[in-house]
């Protein structure tokens, strides 16, 4: 199978994790007879600098062509004092715009090896398994005006989203559901926001659609408590734009590290862009200190997502689970009597487990 990826190596430990993702990708390829080709673009920071944008038109253009996406991360202090539309953040806003993906997927699920150096008891995090489904496109972030009013003293932020918006998120919400453990639940603020009671009206909607899946609402703050006392509690939370924001960032400590938590942000035809969790980390940068395996993993949900190779996926995040329970760690990871490595040795980990774990027969069968 041929596929074109398009990697986006950003700023800070961007073009670090990204290389050891492309590393473990090309064990893939050749491991199961695929072939992968790779091109890659600027944006964020580095973009700013070489180009005056932190979105060229020639990285729109190549994503627009590539099958799957893959980006490491963006910022950093370096151009904190731009004015808002040229921080590196606006890079990565406008691609997921102009691309049209709409829903960002963050899988949350704890590693027995690293659970001890989660903020919660072990008792309470070890069953967590949970996928947050966040609209990207539309609410606060994307509302016009934002400005500020008479002579700077006032501000303005509108909150917008559309039916068809809700819908096709609370699509794939459903969507996601059915192969998770057919439990969603919607998250929003319908006690005072009349967004969030249309978001309501069209989950009561779609909800006839699938009636083996368990659907319930609940209010955003009490979803955010809900997250730290019982996080097992839930499968799948759909939510808007900054709602979404927020709590997945609450869930991306639950388990112990911000450093192992992929991400997606796709669309209906199943184009993705993918990338780790984690900050650019700028303070780190260049060191191979940067752990990469939040970036292997979301490699791994750009094979599942994108491309349909489960089966692929699957191998990749068993052998992220196998160099864990193996006690092999980057600096970030708090691993017990563990194994500290680079970032570049870690992830060469990977790609050798891969390797001696010979299920190729048992792979090739599924594409027979």
């Amino acid at each position: 199978m041929e596929k074109h990826i398009v990697i986006l190596p950003g700023d800070g430990i961007g073009p670090e994790v990204t290389k050891a993702a492309k590393g473990v990708l090309e064990t893939v390829a050749a491991k199961f007879g695929h072939n992968f080709t790779f091109e890659t673009h600027e944006i964020g920071g580095a973009a700013i600098d070489n180009q005056g944008t932190p979105l060229p038109e020639d990285t729109v253009a190549a994503c627009r062509k590539a099958d799957g996406i893959l980006l490491g991360a963006v910022g950093g202090p370096k151009w904190d004092d731009l004015p808002g539309h040229m921080r590196p953040e606006k890079g990565l806003l406008g691609i997921r715009k102009q691309l049209g993906l709409f829903a960002n997927l963050r899988p949350v699920k704890g590693f027995d090896a690293l659970l001890h150096a989660s903020p919660l008891k072990p008792e309470v995090v070890g069953d967590s398994d949970l996928l947050i489904v966040r609209e990207l496109t539309g609410g606060l972030y994307f509302g016009e005006p934002s400005e500020r009013r008479n002579n700077g003293q006032d501000v303005v932020d509108t909150l917008a989203y559309s039916r068809s918006e809700i819908e096709r998120i609370v699509d794939q919400s459903f969507k996601s559901a059915k192969v998770r453990r057919n439990k969603l639940t919607s998250v929003d603020k319908a006690n005072v926001l009349e967004s969030s009671r249309m978001w309501r009206e069209v989950v009561e909607e779609k909800k006839q659609e699938h009636p083996d899946v368990e659907v319930e609402h609940m209010l955003v703050d009490a979803a955010a408590m809900k997250l730290v006392t019982n996080p097992g509690y839930f499968d799948v939370i759909v939510t808007e734009n900054m709602f979404g924001d927020i709590l997945s960032d609450e869930a991306s400590v639950l388990t112990g590290s911000l450093g192992m938590l992929p991400s997606a942000s796709i669309r209906q035809d199943g184009l993705g862009l993918y990338e780790p969790v984690h900050g650019s980390a700028p303070d780190i940068a260049g060191q191979n200190k940067a752990n990469p395996l939040a970036t292997i993993l979301s490699a791994a949900m750009m094979l599942r997502h994108s491309f349909n190779m489960s089966v692929e996926a699957d191998e990749i995040e068993s052998a992220v689970q196998s160099v864990l329970n193996d006690k092999y760690h980057t600096a970030d990871l708090k691993v017990k009597d563990g194994t500290q490595v680079s970032g570049s040795e870690l992830a060469e980990k990977v790609s050798e487990q891969m390797t001696s774990n010979d299920t190729t027969d048992d792979i090739m069968r599924c594409y027979a």
